[in-house]
């Protein structure tokens, strides 16, 4: 695997930003691992690990996620994903909606974690008139 990944962003869609009315237990992380290398490595030996992350936004304000892996699949259930939880707060606070992204970041010198937002310029569209909405991370060079 290469270094660990310093920023990444992610599109947020509608079940992300509550819009759906639905509940979920955070936004999902691909196993990717270009994305996986920008959290702490979570193993399979114990059910469901996490880390509690701390972030830091554009204005200073502290925030802190949870970063787990429903892991259950192990330990005779059905799930086997990542998922980062906790952040209804800064959605809701900063009143993002699907299609805004998020930016997630970590100083390389000093391991600090900033997280902020870029909101969606333009509704895109595809060629029936439909609405596109993404909801694909990436993992960006800063």
């Amino acid at each position: 695997m290469s270094e660990r990944a310093h920023a990444i962003t992610k599109e947020l869609s509608a079940n992300d930003t509550g819009e759906t009315g639905g509940h979920q237990a955070g936004i999902l992380v691909p196993k990717d691992p270009r994305i996986l290398s920008f959290f702490p490595p979570l193993g399979i030996d114990e059910k469901n690990p996490r880390h509690h992350l701390v972030f830091y936004d554009d204005d200073g304000q502290r925030w802190e996620f949870a970063f787990i892996y429903y892991n259950n699949a192990f330990f005779d259930g059905t799930r086997n994903e990542f998922r980062l939880t906790r952040m209804t707060p800064y959605i809701k606070g900063n009143g993002l909606q699907a299609g805004d992204h998020i930016a997630l970041r970590r100083d390389p010198e000093t391991g600090r974690r900033f997280i902020s937002y870029r909101r969606a310029r333009a509704v895109q569209r595809t060629e029936s008139g439909r609405l596109k909405l993404g909801s694909s991370w990436k993992e960006i060079r800063i």
